[in-house]
């Protein structure tokens, strides 16, 4: 299977003058195959790369809407293995598939059996919110071994000289946090986020993409005047609650579209 990355999709999206929409999607909820369906939805409806979360028991960084769909993929027994098919029909839907994944299920499975199997899928790369890059030497290792991008993340807080290791370690792009605390749909942006990217290139990276807080097309306008990529997970994640899973996936599609027409820059 022939693999695309991060790092193309965003590049593809900045040589028309945009910036790359990401989507954010727990895979096993409501169940596995739904999940897939709704990923589907999600590259149908634009996204250029998605984040699919791998369900974990003490999901530090996510807020309650994605908290609340992780304990119900979990209660209905997912597996990590159950991340392949998923990444797999993300990639042939046409979307970037990355994994949104803590550290303790990759080291569960097995470092370089997970990037193995990963990249067999089709995956592209990880994001992985409590893994810093001082204690990331095996996933460091088995991502060069199997050609994956490795996703870090930086915050409001990052000194300098931080910005410019996580630069120089990540490959893909950094995932620059807008504001402190868990994920989750706010009202505004915090208005140092874009000087967080600013900071964030200054320090050597090619590609820094925003996430957290982004729920509307307005925000995500804003955002990719600035950012090389727009990253949201709960305004998508949201919708799916919906009892009715035809409306759900109607109302996912309608959203995402909206979201990637405004990091597209498109009217």
């Amino acid at each position: 299977m022939t693999r695309l990355s991060s790092a193309q999709a965003i590049d593809a999206r900045k040589a028309q003058g945009a910036s790359a929409f990401i989507g954010y999607l727990p895979v096993g909820y409501p169940n596995l195959e739904r999940s897939i369906e709704a990923v589907e939805t999600l590259a149908r409806a634009g996204a250029d790369i998605i984040e699919l979360g791998l369900p974990y028991s003490d999901p530090t960084m996510d807020g309650p809407i994605i908290q609340k769909a992780v304990d119900v993929a979990l209660e209905g027994g997912f597996r990590i293995a159950d991340i392949f098919p998923a990444v797999e029909a993300c990639a042939n839907a046409g979307a970037v598939p990355l994994v949104m994944t803590y550290y303790n299920p990759l080291f569960k499975y097995g470092v370089d059996n997970f990037a193995r199997d990963f990249a067999n899928a089709g995956g592209a790369g990880l994001i992985t919110p409590d893994l810093i890059p001082e204690e990331a030497g095996d996933w460091i290792a088995a991502s060069d071994a199997h050609d994956l991008e490795r996703i870090f993340l930086v915050a409001q807080s990052s000194p300098a000289q931080r910005l410019e290791m996580i630069s120089q370690v990540s490959r893909g792009f950094v995932y620059a946090a807008s504001t402190m605390g868990v994920t989750g749909t706010r009202e505004n942006i915090d208005e140092r986020a874009r000087g967080l990217v600013e900071r964030t290139r200054a320090a050597g990276a090619e590609r820094v993409c925003i996430g957290i807080g982004v729920s509307t097309p307005e925000q995500a306008r804003e955002v990719a005047t600035y950012s090389d990529g727009v990253i949201v997970g709960s305004a998508l994640v949201h919708v799916l609650f919906d009892d009715e899973w035809d409306a759900a996936l109607y109302n996912l599609h309608a959203i995402a579209e909206g979201l990637a027409a405004a990091a597209h820059g498109e009217s």
